[in-house]
């Protein structure tokens, strides 16, 4: 079904698109002295930050470190390992930014950061200055967490929780499985990126064996006794995928503890052994490493951040945004870092001019898809109170579980509207 623009803003609201205090960025008088900013990473709020700061004062100099020209997304990986879309529909270049905006697009690794010095080291050797340094690392797997499972064990037993060559790598898996096989998916504790993820791959998961090879299972093994929009998966699992799929929490004996990629299986806590045709290890998770390169992280590997700005705590100057934050109530989602990226330029753009950061709002919403036309979603929205995020209270909320398959056609739609927009927002391209 075709979505035009008009209703992708209609059924989303101003707050799907942007943070409501900070949705129509005002221009600031530019100046010859507007400053430099370094933004790493240019995933969603990486890119954010870099766009918003542009329109707000197009004379700061913005360069953005990312190695690759073209960012695929974890939102959305989940509907192409479930047959519903193309790898190339996730993905997204840098050419709007680099040329209707001037951000200057660097295609290098950030090796480290010296918060005296204000510099960013790259690689290569070369060092950039700034004035103001936007992080925005993401996630990185915590290898060696989970006993057996390191980068050569991803290679065999992929998370494909960053989405690429990883996420082809388990959709290949997936198409060899024979047809009667087992899919374990290892979910991890909090916190990790996207809440809903692991529950909405096994779904669409579960939709492609459905389709293709009808006498396979699906074993979800969790470390936690409870997980996001919980009673509405497990009855859209019911409806759609009758036993297809089992799940065992975490006092049932659902935490792996071991791995062992050559055989495929893993053990439980509880001393049980479970062998896969494909397994999917989602790991423990931190911040990425450039953030504890720069000495932003603390003892749990994430950051922690001042919640007006996003400034970290620790060292002056370096905001952070997106999955590598502390930043809860809010989850961690693409549409939480986008709208921190929005934060992080308003409040950029007006230190670099002598002004005070505005107070700054949050909406999220997240869209999961348990089947092609069946969705489901969680909204929230967050301010800041006596120094600390808080949800604000009566805002936001779950879908009804009590849901006509009209109702649930639509917010399949919603959330396919939701990517085309946000896609549009950041990168300025069409999903």
């Amino acid at each position: 079904m075709m979505v035009s623009r008009r209703s992708i803003l209609k059924s989303l609201g101003a707050a799907a698109l942007a943070t409501p205090a900070l949705s129509m960025p005002s221009i600031l008088r530019a100046s010859e002295s507007a400053g430099r900013v370094v933004i790493v990473g240019g995933g969603f709020g990486g890119a954010t930050a870099a766009r918003y700061l542009k329109r707000r004062n197009p004379a700061i100099d913005v360069t953005l470190v990312e190695p690759v020209d073209r960012f695929y997304t974890c939102p959305f990986s989940n509907l192409y390992l479930g047959g519903l879309r193309e790898f190339e529909s996730i993905g997204h270049g840098y050419d709007d930014l680099t040329g209707s905006l001037g951000v200057t697009h660097v295609r290098a690794r950030a090796q480290d950061v010296d918060g005296v010095a204000h510099t960013v080291t790259l690689e290569s050797g070369d060092v950039l200055s700034y004035d103001k340094l936007v992080l925005a690392p993401g996630v990185d797997v915590n290898f060696g967490a989970l006993e057996g499972y390191d980068e050569a064990a991803a290679e065999l037993a992929p998370h494909a929780w960053k989405a690429g060559p990883q996420t082809r790598l388990l959709k290949a898996q997936l198409e060899a499985l024979e047809d009667g096989g087992v899919f374990v998916l290892s979910a991890p504790a909090d916190p990790f990126r996207c809440p809903p993820g692991p529950y909405e791959r096994v779904s669409m998961i579960a939709h492609y064996l459905k389709t293709h090879k009808p006498r396979s299972k699906i074993l979800v093994l969790d470390a936690k006794d409870a997980f996001s929009k919980q009673g509405l998966f497990q009855a859209g699992w019911t409806a759609l995928y009758g036993d297809l799929i089992e799940w065992v929490g975490l006092s049932g004996g659902g935490r792996v503890v071991r791995v062992d990629p050559r055989t495929l299986e893993v053990e439980t806590e509880f001393g049980d052994v479970h062998k896969a045709g494909v397994l999917n290890v989602v790991p423990p998770q931190r911040a990425g490493v450039i953030a504890e390169r720069a000495r932003v992280t603390n003892e749990a590997g994430w950051v922690p951040v001042k919640p007006r700005t996003f400034e970290s705590r620790t060292v002056a100057d370096i905001h952070v945004v997106g999955d590598a934050t502390i930043a809860a109530p809010m989850p961690k989602s693409g549409f939480c870092a986008n709208a921190q990226g929005k934060v992080v330029a308003a409040a950029i753009a007006a230190e670099l001019a002598g002004e005070s950061a505005p107070n700054p709002s949050w909406a999220n919403t997240c869209y999961s898809l348990i089947g092609p036309d069946y969705g489901i979603s969680v909204a929230g929205v967050y301010a800041v109170a006596n120094d600390e995020i808080v949800a604000i209270e009566g805002s936001g909320g779950v879908s009804p579980a009590e849901a006509s398959p009209d109702f649930r056609r639509r917010e399949a739609q919603f959330g396919a509207a939701w990517y085309a927009a946000i896609a549009e927002d950041i990168w300025g391209t069409r999903a």
